[in-house]
């Protein structure tokens, strides 16, 4: 229910007259649409923080009693005050949001605190493992927590960073598979399309402070329950954005529905900012062969010799061709003739044929190049003459058009040798791109096989539904951040953590040191937490925690693609294919942390008493790489290789001295409340170094309400 609609049933229960009006006037309201994606803005999402310690202040929530399938009290409670009998823990809580005061006395045990959307947060990180595989290469981060938390952490460590995002939110089909405010959406919810989009619309909005505003890509997979409504919040969100849809089978056989078309298909919305262009998606199926030529007669009306007009061809991209008769070979041209002189006027020189740009029906063409452009490719070898004709033109002209010379250029194709005529015979070195299209239907983007059978290998037995093909999100991302090897991509609905996966891939295929930010959060399967309820757990015990999706998926998955070891630590079975193909066990040579996030208060971060849990936010935003500062200095200051910290200020020569010693540091954090000394150090630093004043970045980051 929305908020308003809360409101109406309260007042409907004080005072049903006026109750009735109420509901009467908003549906007259309502029914007044503009132009536009209509939906409620519900009322501000809350998340429950299981592992969160209780304190005084906090809100919480009253959890109902163990085995319980009831969902518990769902009002608010204020922590006033925490008691210890001895024997167990108590809070006094005051109700909040209620004009009747009530106040109680709650075992902790039974309390989970509450964060609200419109709350403002201090966020911090734990470390909950890594694996490492290369000294030099930043990490891949995983984070569980609230997607749109964690998002607001970003926006002190990555705003206008990220080069591309990818997420695969929840479809709203109805089968319980996403919760708004601690409950799972219900296919019979009548407000079940406008939570959805007040729940994407949120982390959207956020994200859009993240992506790099010159040059990136936001995707985002749906299927046809929500791809309407989803590209009309897209164009609403992203105003200065391109919006593209692409339809691509990952099922071929189809999803059965009984009086329905089976479905073959999801869609991907692509919404590019600034410069960002879509690239080509490898072509391996020319891999050895001969590069295909072109006629340089040109085909198209526009280029018929004379016309004039929007497209047409000069004066001088009409000319002869002369071809030995003997040969065959090209041994020149003439002289470009203008419309008004005929073509049979020309003169060949002796053995050689002229040959001009004509059709079938002896309409007067145009060639593809110029004189000036035949003069600089002919030589080269790229320009031919390839079979006699008994016809107006007398043999085929054909050229390596523009892409074919860049390939050779490149080193994707490879001039083996060459004709008796000096045209090159090239072959293909390497996978070409090919242009990709709004309709893809390729093998490797079964869910199947490359989603569910990848999975299976890396993490047996563990289930996980519908996890995505891992060439399909590699191929996604491709088209955008392949030139870009130092590219940070985010997912912020990682789930099985195809995403990252798909990121090391591609670092494997041109040695890039591209970086996945990887945001998902530990819940259960529906139907795990009714089984797990009534034996008398609760969210946060550790029977209940080591089977969410973070624990049991994630994690694991993201270690088993690395290490080319399964949980048990056998070998992971299989190959991979398509593209990059090599055995899944020889894993990559990368590195990852997992973080669970955390919320301090703005006095611990002031008094550096949550340094510890700050010290990874300081070390992300220095790029993830490097060793990282995790405790404070006892000399005053230390430098790593990203970036330094300053905690006793009469240290900072020493601290300068070091960052003008160490290559490639980025950021020096200087702890102080005085600016007027932050200034005198920060003009001090090297200039590449960039000066943070800390913790008055971090809070003012943070220091403001996230929801009206």
């Amino acid at each position: 229910m929305s908020r308003l609609t809360d409101l109406i049933a309260q007042t409907k229960a004080k005072d049903p007259q006026l109750g009735q009006d109420l509901e009467r006037e908003f549906k007259t309201l309502s029914s007044r649409l503009s132009f536009g994606l209509n939906f409620e803005r519900h009322r501000p999402e809350i998340v429950d923080l299981p592992l969160r310690p209780i304190r005084k202040g906090d809100k919480v929530r009253v959890l109902p009693e163990r085995r319980s399938n009831e969902t518990g009290d769902p009002r608010l409670w204020l922590v006033k005050s925490i008691s210890d009998n001895g024997t167990d823990k108590f809070a006094e809580l005051e109700l909040v949001y209620h004009k009747e005061l009530e106040n109680k006395s709650v075992r902790l045990n039974d309390l989970v605190v509450v964060a609200e959307f419109r709350d403002v947060i201090y966020p911090g990180l734990i470390s909950t493992g890594e694996v490492k595989r290369c000294n030099d290469k930043p990490y891949q981060t995983v984070i569980n927590g609230e997607n749109y938390h964690a998002l607001k952490a970003l926006t002190y460590t990555h705003r206008g960073k990220i080069d591309a995002i990818y997420i695969d939110p929840p479809y709203n089909s109805g089968a319980r598979d996403w919760k708004y405010n601690n409950d799972y959406v219900e296919v019979d919810d009548n407000y079940r399309h406008s939570k959805w989009l007040a729940m994407l619309e949120r982390r959207l909005l956020v994200a859009k402070e993240l992506l790099n505003p010159h040059n990136s890509v936001l995707i985002v997979t749906i299927d046809e329950k929500e791809y309407l409504r989803l590209g009309l919040l897209l164009e609403q969100t992203f105003e200065n954005g391109r919006v593209e849809m692409v339809s691509s089978v990952i099922n071929p056989k189809g999803t059965g529905r009984s009086g329905d078309f089976a479905r073959t298909n999801e869609f991907l919305f692509f919404v590019r900012f600034g410069s960002a262009k879509v690239g080509g998606r490898p072509n391996e199926e020319n891999l050895g062969q001969e590069v295909a030529w072109e006629t340089m007669r040109r085909r198209n009306l526009a280029s018929v010799r004379g016309r004039k007009g929007k497209g047409a061809c000069g004066p001088n991209q009409f000319y002869p061709i002369f071809v030995d008769e003997v040969t065959g070979a090209i041994t020149g041209r003439g002289e470009c003739i203008p419309p008004s002189v005929s073509r049979h006027s020309v003169d060949s020189p002796i053995g050689t044929v002229a040959v001009f740009p004509v059709r079938k029906d002896g309409t007067e063409m145009n060639w593809e190049y110029t004189a000036q452009a035949f003069d600089e490719w002919w030589p080269q070898g790229y320009i031919r003459a390839n079979g006699k004709k008994e016809e107006p033109q007398s043999y085929i002209i054909q050229h390596l058009p523009n892409k074919a010379r860049n390939e050779i250029k490149s080193g994707v194709l490879r001039i083996d040798s060459r004709r008796d005529d000096g045209a090159v015979i090239a072959r293909y070195a390497e996978a070409s791109t090919k242009t990709v299209t709004t309709q893809w239907d390729f093998t490797s983007h079964s869910a199947e096989h490359g989603g569910t059978g990848i999975l299976k290998a890396l993490i047996p037995n563990r289930r996980f539904p519908f996890p995505k093909s891992l060439y399909a999100v590699e191929d996604a991302l491709r088209l955008f951040v392949a030139d870009k090897p130092n590219a940070v991509i985010l997912d912020f609905f990682s789930g099985s953590g195809t995403t990252a996966h798909a990121v090391m891939r591609l670092n494997h295929q041109d040695d890039g040191r591209r970086q996945c930010i990887s945001i998902t959060n530990n819940e259960v399967a529906a139907d795990e937490k009714k089984s797990l309820t009534s034996k008398g757990f609760r969210q946060g015990d550790e029977e209940w925690e080591k089977i969410g999706i973070c624990e049991f998926i994630t994690k694991p998955r993201v270690k088993a693609a690395i290490t080319g070891k399964t949980p048990d630590g056998n070998p992971v079975k299989g190959n991979y294919k398509f593209t990059d193909e090599f055995p899944i066990c020889d894993g990559f040579e990368e590195n990852a942390e997992f973080f669970n996030l955390t919320y301090e208060s703005s006095i611990s971060v002031s008094y550096n008493f949550a340094f510890a849990r700050i010290a990874p936010i300081l070390w992300m935003r220095a790029g993830c790489r490097g060793k990282r500062i995790d405790v404070l200095p006892d000399k005053g200051w230390e430098v790593v290789e990203a970036y330094g910290l300053l905690v006793e200020l009469d240290s900072a020569t020493p601290f300068v001295k070091a960052l003008n010693e160490v290559d490639g540091v980025e950021l020096a954090y200087i702890v102080t409340d005085d600016d007027r000394r932050f200034q005198s150090i920060a003009k001090r630093l090297p200039a590449e170094v960039e000066p943070v004043r800390l913790y008055e970045s971090y809070l003012s980051n943070f220091s403001f309400t996230n929801e009206d």
